[in-house]
């Protein structure tokens, strides 16, 4: 298994999420989003955005207006819709449900982890001292 996949992965899980907060602040320019996620690292490839914008302005999430550009064509920039609001509310609530459900988690592990570590240091004391 390829780990690289898993966190392509992991991050197409939350590119939808992410798009949506970035949107939330207020209108904004595609490429402003494009600029955003990269610098988050969430997303690399500019290809993926605009599906993933149709798709969420035909679900009724997002809307767009046209806006002159001083540099070349109009351009479309992005609102939520109060659907879109209502919908990224409950997104938040599943997100702050699944940091704290993943953290348990982790601190579980983590804390078997310094079991093991404290064992093993344990073990390497005892046969210091029989030496």
């Amino acid at each position: 298994m390829n780990v690289e996949n898993t966190q392509v992965q992991m991050r197409k899980g939350i590119l939808e999420f992410c798009i949506l907060h970035i949107i939330s602040r207020g209108e904004v320019y595609s490429s402003d989003i494009i600029r955003e996620l990269k610098e988050a690292r969430i997303i690399v490839v500019e290809g993926t955005l605009y599906p993933l914008l149709t798709r969420l302005r035909k679900s009724g999430l997002l809307d767009y207006t046209w806006k002159e550009s001083p540099s070349g064509p109009p351009q479309k920039h992005y609102q939520l819709t109060p659907q879109g609001k209502d919908f990224l509310e409950k997104l938040n609530e599943t997100w702050l449900e699944l940091v704290e459900s993943t953290t348990l988690i982790i601190r579980k592990s983590q804390s078997q982890a310094l079991v093991q570590l404290t064992q093993i240091q344990l073990e390497a004391l005892k046969i210091k001292r029989n030496l």
